[in-house]
């Protein structure tokens, strides 16, 4: 087994990958019900070492690269409150990309609905509204009457509608989510993660650009009621999204996110006391994450790693390539201690096929995430004829070499 290791120094590219790494799925169960709050004098763990916050939960993640930057009971299962409507809306995205639904479509609005409590975009009854309206009524007013309109039309009843949502938790691998509706109103053993919600706010991103710019609005209009997006970040044009939440069980919650020279990170915070301070929490950790993390490119898809040899092929060697862009976040000023170590059996026996994996390339170092990436052959590399087989041999077993 050939092993070599490289230094990347300072000079190391940045840029954007073409996709986020795969993430090993995590082991599927069901959610248990909230613990009590942890202090929230506890720190939050980082690459950095302990960071304090003033959210009982806390998870903050690249987008590109899926790395975790700040964690605090991130996979602690809580009460998710409104953030719960983006399950609601991805429902709804999804049937619109579906043609199952249009912009302009009027849905109607029942008695049940309209006496839904909470925060509201006051729907009227009897009466039926436009699916675009709606949508601004769950993402910027917040209404709980409008996830039921949704939720009504789409399944027949919100219990069905519920069914939906947890089957996309399954798809989206949200292993600690349950829901029991789709407002996020107190109901026992309804609960999500704040890695959870992290993750389904990255499907939203990633699967519905299209419709993603309805959370950065700032205020909605219906009814001639005006109101304003309730996260603090969208109204200081700080982030583009996604969603608030406040139950007394579960806190003042914010899940944001935003993008800055081509790297998105989002923040999932529960459990904080006041609206103010859950503003203040996120701009503070939102500015942290990215003055001190960096998304880094390692290596181009196709730039060689090193050259294997091969025996008995009809090239001597052949280039070892990643065959994607391998880019990881790393703090800041650790980025010149990143290791790269290139291992495969050598030497390759021919033939060899281009795109085969013939070998891993582990990426570790201080501060930075533990990687493996499978090597491939950049070239294929056929077998040497007969003849030349046989001379090769022979000079091999004469020589020694």
């Amino acid at each position: 087994m050939v092993s070599r290791r490289f230094l990347l120094l300072a000079s190391v590219a940045f840029g954007a990958a073409a996709g986020p790494l795969a993430a090993a799925p995590k082991p599927k169960h069901a959610a248990p019900a909230p613990p009590a709050p942890t202090p929230p004098t506890t720190p939050a763990t980082t690459p950095l070492g302990p960071v304090d916050t003033a959210a009982r939960w806390a998870f903050a993640t690249d987008y590109t690269t899926g790395a975790d930057l700040l964690d605090k009971d991130a996979d602690v299962a809580m009460v998710p409150s409104s953030m719960t409507k983006l399950m609601t809306i991805y429902i709804v995205y999804g049937m619109l990309k579906a043609g199952r639904l249009q912009l302009d479509q009027m849905l109607p609005v029942s008695e049940r609905a309209w006496r839904t409590g909470g925060s509201k975009m006051f729907v009227p009854y009897p009466g039926s509204v436009r699916v675009e309206d709606l949508i601004r009524g769950v993402v910027v007013d917040s209404g709980n009457d409008a996830c039921i309109v949704f939720a009504e039309a789409i399944a027949g009843s919100e219990e069905q509608f519920v069914d939906l949502m947890n089957q996309r938790a399954k798809d989206l691998g949200l292993t600690r989510s349950v829901f029991k509706n789709c407002t996020g109103l107190p109901d026992p053993g309804h609960v999500m993660s704040c890695r959870d919600i992290a993750t389904l706010a990255a499907a939203l991103i990633r699967n519905f650009p299209e419709y993603y710019h309805y959370d950065s609005e700032k205020t909605f209009k219906y009814n001639n009621i005006e109101q304003y997006n309730r996260n603090p970040l969208v109204q200081k044009g700080i982030a583009d999204g996604l969603k608030t939440g406040h139950t007394d069980a579960g806190g003042y919650g914010v899940v944001a996110s935003t993008e800055r020279a081509g790297r998105r990170v989002i923040l999932v915070l529960n459990g904080m006391e006041t609206s103010h301070q859950r503003g203040e929490e996120a701009e503070r950790l939102m500015e942290w994450a990215f003055r001190e993390f960096e998304d880094v490119t390692l290596l181009a898809a196709n730039d060689p790693v090193d050259r294997a040899p091969v025996w008995l092929g009809a090239a001597p060697s052949v280039a070892l390539v990643t065959g994607r862009d391998v880019v990881v976040t790393m703090p800041r000023q650790w980025q010149n201690k990143a290791k790269l170590t290139a291992q495969y059996t050598a030497p390759l026996a021919a033939p060899v096929a281009k795109g085969a994996v013939v070998g891993k390339l582990t990426l570790s170092g201080q501060g930075v995430p533990a990687m493996e990436i499978p090597l491939h052959a950049a070239d294929d590399v056929p077998r040497l004829a007969l003849p030349n087989r046989a001379l090769a041999v022979l000079t091999h077993y004469l020589t020694g070499g």
